[in-house]
């Protein structure tokens, strides 16, 4: 027994280790294949490793589980000569990685047959696959950073598939340009974390963070360059414009960008955030400015006619509300956010056609006012009671559990009218099983990581509750009184996110002289907004 225990541990530790390379030894051949059946067995190869790495990291993760069950199974001894760093985190991640991995590549190897990008695009989203792989499993902060950086020059070249779409050439370079400041950010996180504990090893920082008081200033920066790293990877404001403009790039490149490597900026967090003591000024500037985003991204949303820019205002909005959830301490929440936002937007791009579909039915007409805010209440109210009597649900986080009882609120406010009252009754039932449902997921995913040192403090919890009733306030104006003129005077600025991404679009223009010619206005508000 024991010995068939060792055999699975090693021969999944060497698939872990052995997928990042195999992934870019496969990039590197299919760019040499010139006749298509050739390159049609990259594919299909490509798919295999996707559900070997899936079996490698299941594998795993039952390991973890027999280990915390007390059974000895040596897999944290065997893994750290390899530089690997198999936890609950890398564990999850791993697995959305290789499910999505496997999906896109299934999806693309059809949605690209006969397009002139189809040879070009297998072997960088390979690359970036493998270096996604790379950032999760390593236990070395300077591979975690070598990694970071080859995600972004892998996922740029397909930014640029077609290089006669001058608009899309545009901003893959604003992007690219954003994401070096990222990269110095990160590096310089890198450096000071190691000035403070003298060491790049995970599990050496780990056991160096338990024992040290945080005393210093280094902790402190590296918390701030760590946010800044995270604000640019995730298209915060305002840095976000790049990923208005992307859109142009390939369906299957969308929903790469959109589920998977724009969220790298909050893993990042959550596999560094125990080596901080407490909540930091990082942790302040992820809640003031992923709160920001987040407000002015929904509220953006709700006036795009195009599904594509729709989608990708709602990442920005998703990835501001991670962030700041990471900002308050609620670092599963975080997580939580993290897998379903991953899964319901590489559905949303793969199935844009079929959303576009369903955006041209009839709406139904919302019920009165006064109807919907009564339902609401009742529900968030009877959520916050819930939440008041086991706060252990929401981490004893009030910020949060407020946020999770505005959410069940939130679900009725659409409420359409004429239902009848066993209807009304199922509405909000299905309302608050929201709550029962995060708690289920609360008690699956809060293993994977490390207990907070400190949940909440009182600037971040003002803060927070800041950004909570600005959210709330104006989501409820743009709600129940669309027509209303102050809503409608605003709705043409949001139209465009209030402007904020043009000083730094612009100044990025001038930096790499992309002085292109302005290309034609076209309206393309076809489509009712929920503004209109």
């Amino acid at each position: 027994m024991t010995t068939l225990l060792q055999i699975v541990v090693h021969a999944s530790l060497a698939a872990w280790l052995a997928l990042p390379v195999a992934l870019l030894v496969l990039a590197g051949w299919c760019i040499r294949l010139a006749a298509p059946e050739r390159q049609q067995r990259c594919w299909r190869i490509g798919q295999i490793l996707m559900a070997g790495s899936f079996l490698a990291s299941t594998l795993i993760g039952g390991l973890l589980v027999a280990d915390a069950a007390g059974v000895a199974t040596g897999l944290p001894e065997a893994a750290a000569p390899l530089g690997l760093y198999p936890d609950g985190l890398a564990v999850w991640m791993a697995l959305l990685i290789s499910f999505l991995g496997g999906v896109l590549l299934r999806f693309a190897d059809g949605y690209l047959q006969g397009d002139a990008g189809r040879a070009r695009f297998l072997p960088w989203c390979l690359v970036v696959l493998a270096s996604v792989m790379l950032l999760v499993f390593t236990h070395h902060l300077l591979v975690m950073l070598v990694a970071w950086v080859g995600v972004s020059l892998a996922l740029h070249h397909l930014l640029t598939l077609y290089p006669e779409r001058i608009e899309a050439q545009r901003a893959a370079w604003q992007k690219f340009a954003v994401s070096r400041l990222g990269d110095l950010a990160l590096l310089a996180a890198v450096l000071l974390i190691y000035r403070h504990y003298g060491s790049f090893e995970l599990p050496v920082l780990l056991a160096a963070a338990e024992a040290s008081t945080g005393e210093g200033w280094a902790l402190p920066a590296a918390s701030v360059a760590l946010a800044l790293a995270a604000l640019c990877k995730c298209a915060q404001l305002p840095l976000h414009g790049w990923l208005m403009k992307v859109m142009e790039a390939p369906t299957p490149v969308s929903a790469l960008l959109h589920a998977g490597v724009i969220n790298l900026g909050g893993f990042i967090w959550l596999r560094l955030y125990p080596l901080f003591d407490g909540l930091t000024p990082g942790h302040l500037l992820l809640i003031a400015i992923g709160g920001t985003t987040a407000i002015v991204a929904v509220l953006t949303m709700l006036t795009q006619a195009s599904v594509k820019h729709a989608l990708a205002w709602s990442t920005c909005a998703q990835m501001g509300f991670m962030l700041f959830e990471i900002g308050l301490g609620a670092y599963t929440l975080a997580l939580v956010h993290l897998l379903a936002h991953s899964l319901y937007k590489a559905h949303s791009f793969l199935a844009s056609g079929r959303t576009v579909h369903a955006a041209r039915c009839s709406r139904l007409t919302p019920a009165p006012s006064r109807e919907r805010l009564l339902m609401a209440g009742l529900a968030g109210g009877m959520a916050g009671g819930v939440l008041l009597a086991w706060p252990g649900l929401v981490s004893h986080n009030p910020v949060l559990g407020a946020l999770l009882a505005l959410a069940v609120g939130g679900a009725l406010l659409g409420m359409p009218a004429g239902l009848g009252l066993r209807q009304r009754l199922t509405l909000a039932a299905m309302a608050l099983a929201l709550v029962p449902l995060y708690a289920l997921l609360h008690a699956l995913i809060s293993p994977a990581l490390p207990l907070a040192a400190e949940p909440l403090s009182l600037a971040s919890a003002l803060l927070g509750a800041a950004v909570l009733v600005a959210l709330v306030g104006l989501a409820l104006a743009v709600t129940l009184r669309p027509h209303h003129p102050a809503v409608a005077r605003w709705r043409i600025h949001f139209r465009q996110g209030l402007y904020a991404h043009l000083p730094l679009e612009r100044g990025i223009d001038q930096l790499m002289r992309l002085r292109l010619p302005a290309t034609r206005r076209v309206d393309t508000i076809t489509v009712r907004g929920e503004w209109s």
